[in-house]
């Protein structure tokens, strides 16, 4: 697939909805414009990659609706060379998104066939996070914490505390909560023991798994 004067038109349109939806931010709107979503989908997707809908990538996984991925990203506050942890890389759009805000970003992802696919894609486009990890989110990336900021894609019925502990001071985590239905949460690190909570609304998520083991 080719990333055309049509496909960019199609993002122009889709980042018009997203900031209709309430997105203010500007470099957000813009990763949205430039990012070329249709190619993190499978070719059948193609038509409808700039629908704000999410869309199955496999291993029962999905490709969040592009206005939950521009809301976490605004929620992020991202400023360039934050080191940011990202908590399911899946089809890898939202790793993109954050390369794009210039993020120095970690990110994991516990399903291997999506692991590999999103590693090969990623080298294949000149995509470069930091570290891309096979692994389990829930245990986040203690050996290379503090983050300013971590943003977790798929819904966590608690707070991992691994993932708190490894926020900065002063950093951000993006999460959302629950069971069948998420709450986007965010909180921001205060102090080494304070957090401030704030619940966003309703998102529905694939859930996160741990490993058990």
């Amino acid at each position: 697939m080719k990333d055309t004067l049509k496909h960019r038109g199609m993002r122009n349109k889709l980042a018009e909805i997203v900031e209709a939806k309430g997105i203010t931010d500007k470099k957000v709107l813009e990763a949205i414009k430039t990012i070329p979503r249709h190619l993190f989908l499978d070719s059948g997707f193609e038509d409808h990659a700039y629908q704000d809908k999410a869309f199955p990538i496999g291993a029962d996984q999905t490709i969040s609706q592009p206005y939950t991925v521009a809301f976490q990203t605004e929620l992020l506050q991202v400023k360039p060379n934050d080191k940011i942890l990202e908590i399911g890389t899946g089809s890898g759009y939202q790793t993109a998104i954050l390369l794009h805000l210039k993020a120095r970003v970690y990110t994991i992802e516990r399903q291997q066939e999506l692991f590999k696919k999103t590693k090969l894609f990623f080298t294949k486009m000149g995509y470069r996070p930091k570290k891309m990890t096979f692994g389990d989110g829930y245990k986040g990336l203690p050996e290379d914490a503090p983050f300013d900021g971590i943003i977790v894609t798929a819904g966590a019925p608690e707070v991992p505390k691994a993932l708190m502990s490894q926020l900065k001071v002063g950093g951000r985590l993006v999460i959302p909560v629950g069971e069948d239905e998420q709450v986007m949460t965010l909180f921001v690190r205060k102090s080494e023991k304070e957090f401030e909570k704030r619940e966003l609304g309703a998102f529905r998520f694939v859930p996160l798994l741990e490993d058990k083991n």
